[in-house]
């Protein structure tokens, strides 16, 4: 079995922790005793979420980029440029026959 790795772990305890501090404000477990702090908590949680908005884009971006330059391939417009290449280059060697005749 894979092991897991400890940053994926600690992220997953960080996302899991605001989450349970988000639902225990929402259910009235945890008060929030003034607007500041409602204000503080709000902060916060822009902050984490925009991190790792961030932090998921840069993985998302990863893949495709992988996922792109991991086909070996030709793309269909690229072997039909290829094939254009070929016949421009053998008009042209005619072309340099005749000129010379």
């Amino acid at each position: 079995m894979k092991k897991v790795p400890i940053p994926l772990v600690m992220l997953g305890a960080i996302i899991i922790g605001v989450g349970l501090v988000a639902v225990a404000m929402m259910t009235g477990i945890l008060p929030m005793r003034d607007v500041l702090t409602g204000f503080y908590a709000f902060v916060f949680g822009l902050v984490v979420i925009s991190i790792l908005a961030i932090i998921g884009a840069v993985f998302f971006g990863m893949y495709i980029s992988h996922r792109i330059f991991s086909k070996r391939d030709f793309t269909t417009f690229e072997e039909e440029m290829l094939k254009m290449k070929e016949d421009v280059e053998k008009i042209k060697e005619k072309l340099d026959e005749k000129e010379s005749n």
